[in-house]
This record gives C-alpha cells, sequence and structure tokens, in this order.
C-alpha cells in the first residue's frame, strides 16, 4: 500500500487515483519544531560545557557524583534507562527515514552531551521529514 508521508507526519492514502490532502500550515510547523530543536540543542551544548568545565575546574569526582547515594543511584539508573531508550530511538528512525550518519550523533553523546545530541538529532528528524513530506514511500 502506497502513503504519502506529509510533514505533519500522517500518512494518508496515495495510491494512483486516490486523493492526497495536505494540511495547511504543517511546512510552518516543521519549520518551528526545527527551530525549537536547534536552540534546546545549543543550550544542550553550551550547559555542558558550563558545568562539565565547573567539574573539572573544581576536580569533582564524577563517580562519586553519580553514585555516592542511593538517590544518585536512582538519577543515574534513570538517565541511562534515557539515554539507551533514546539511541534505540534514533537508530530505529534513521533506518526508517534514511537518515545517514546516525552513528555521530552517538558518538558525540559520548564527548559532548545529550542534551546536545538527542536535540540536534530530531532537528534534522524534522528537516528529513520535510524533505520527504511531498514524496510517495512505501508504509
Amino acid at each position: 500500500m502506497w502513503m504519502s508521508l506529509h510533514s505533519s507526519g500522517v500518512a494518508l492514502p496515495a495510491a494512483p487515483g486516490d486523493m492526497v490532502m495536505t494540511i495547511r500550515g504543517s511546512k510552518n510547523m516543521n519549520k518551528s519544531l526545527f527551530w525549537i530543536y536547534v536552540v534546546l540543542s545549543i543550550v544542550g551544548l553550551v550547559t555542558a560545557w558550563i558545568f562539565n568545565g565547573l567539574a573539572v575546574m573544581n576536580n569533582q569526582d564524577y563517580m562519586n557524583a553519580w553514585f555516592g547515594t542511593a538517590a544518585d543511584w536512582v538519577l543515574s539508573a534513570d538517565f541511562t534507562v534515557v539515554a539507551i531508550a533514546v539511541v534505540v530511538f534514533m537508530i530505529t528512525e534513521a533506518r526508517r527515514l534514511k537518515m545517514k550518519r546516525v552513528w555521530l550523533y552517538i558518538l558525540l553523546s559520548g564527548v559532548t552531551a545529550m542534551a546536545f545530541t538527542f536535540p540536534l538529532f530530531m532537528a534534522m528528524r524534522e528537516r528529513q521529514l520535510a524533505k520527504i513530506s511531498s514524496t510517495q514511500i512505501a508504509v
């Protein structure tokens, strides 16, 4: 079955002879989401630089900070599970949308911050969705 994926992310019937509907304003929403993700990515990178820089200058023990108390363990485990889910999402979504170099976002997460790379991935995902919004894809 052939479907048309519009910028809203909604798949509409697009078999030969079917009427394909477009959703008004959806391209503007994609641009807005793109820029929201870009801004969040920049904020994520800047905050990572600032707070990691402060931790290094103060010679803080990362392992003790992450796993020092039971509350730290809860937050660390929570962030770890979310990070794994994000990586799985990025890989599967990149394959689905035929996005290239998803491994780069994952690699950069280890040396910068997931708060930088995930919003950046989402911005590039919006760009890819906009790129394929007018093409036919098999679902």
